[in-house]
């Protein structure tokens, strides 16, 4: 009887050890909504959604010890007074653009460091293609030729998802190009109103994956999605039918508005926040899980999700000075470096890299 209790027990544990991989335990201390990472030398900078004044930094060398940087962007550098949310941060020739929401409409606002000071340039970022129409949540993707688009939300079916190129500056949508590219249509989007909204382009072979958030943030089934085409410009896109890929993970609840980064083993990451506690909404908080390609599918990895934690000993190490040549880096770790006779794309993927010309 004790050798089979004893090999029960065996049996048992070794069953529990995979959900016992998954799960760091316990509980971010970075208060981060709407995350983003940009990857910029050899330091990660995440900026979000929470502070009344602007956009937070925080930066690491781990993903997971981070260090408040201050505010990157002030709003006594921007016209606006409140609701700073969702921001990204690409670094295009000499200087850092960030992409932001304030007072529900888009703005850009450029620095010469990752790390700010941000100043917003020009006013509505989408004013020369809806006016001061409402609009929130910008994500802009560089494509390997260098083209721009900016992908966001607007309140005209819900929150549904909307795109457009960019001009050579990288900020001014061009007339002619705003495309609708879905609004709330699956069950799992429709709980709680009708919601699209959080979108982020990433390209792998031939394929356009479009990662989206579903549902209302302050719904415990707040999740993540995607839909797909192979051809970007005309924003034809296919959801994928087996949505959403991130809902409830683990002990984590409203799980959503995130975005997608390599990191510098090469892994695809994405970047989360989950609500406070199952009790409490507010505030939210940012998580990093792991992410692959299976085929052409685009799945969550069986991989622990990184629970950040506030280090006040980790230092802020090798932040580039101006770039020795006019480039552009997007969130596949693609480096677009513009020279007199064409661009050179040095493009990285993983652990492969391949030298591409035009």
């Amino acid at each position: 009887m004790k050798t089979k209790t004893f090999l029960t027990v065996q049996i048992l544990i070794l069953l529990m050890v995979p959900l016992l991989s998954r799960a760091e335990g316990g509980k971010s201390q970075v208060p981060l909504a709407d995350p983003y990472i940009l990857l910029d030398g050899d330091t990660y900078y995440a900026y979000g959604t929470n502070d009344a004044n602007g956009i937070r930094c925080y930066t690491s060398s781990d993903l997971r010890s981070w260090k408040y940087a201050g505010l990157a962007l002030n709003k006594a550098n921007t016209t606006e007074k409140q609701w700073f949310w969702a921001p990204e941060v690409y670094r295009i020739g000499g200087k850092y653009i960030m992409y932001f929401s304030a007072n529900e409409h888009l703005f850009a606002a450029t620095a010469t460091s990752p790390k700010g000071p941000f100043k917003q340039v020009g006013t509505y970022q989408m004013n020369n293609l809806i006016g001061d129409e409402k609009c929130i949540d910008s994500h802009v993707f560089i494509d390997e030729d260098s083209t721009a688009y900016i992908f966001f939300v607007r309140f005209t079916d819900g929150n549904c998802i909307w795109q457009a190129k960019l001009a050579d500056d990288f900020i001014t949508p061009v007339a002619g190009t705003l495309r609708k590219c879905f609004a709330a249509s699956q069950s799992w989007e429709l709980k709680m109103g009708r919601v699209n909204e959080g979108p982020n382009v990433i390209k792998q072979g031939r394929r356009y994956y479009l990662t989206y958030s579903g549902n209302d943030y302050r719904s415990q089934d707040y999740a993540v999605g995607y839909a797909t085409t192979t051809n970007i410009a005309r924003s034809i896109w296919t959801k994928f039918t087996n949505n959403p890929i991130l809902r409830r993970w683990d002990d984590l609840v409203g799980t959503g508005h995130h975005s997608l980064f390599y990191d510098k083993e090469g892994l695809l990451r994405i970047v989360f926040h989950a609500h406070n506690s199952t009790e409490e909404v507010h505030p939210r908080l940012m998580y990093i899980g792991t992410m692959e390609f299976r085929g052409s599918l685009l799945k969550m990895a069986d991989e622990p999700i990184i629970r950040p934690e506030i280090s006040t000993s980790v230092g802020v190490n090798n932040i580039p000075s101006e770039p020795q040549e006019p480039a552009i880096y997007n969130l596949a770790g693609q480096r677009l470096s513009k020279k007199a006779h064409g661009i050179s794309i040095s493009q990285s993927q993983g652990r492969t890299r391949k030298e591409l010309r035009l």
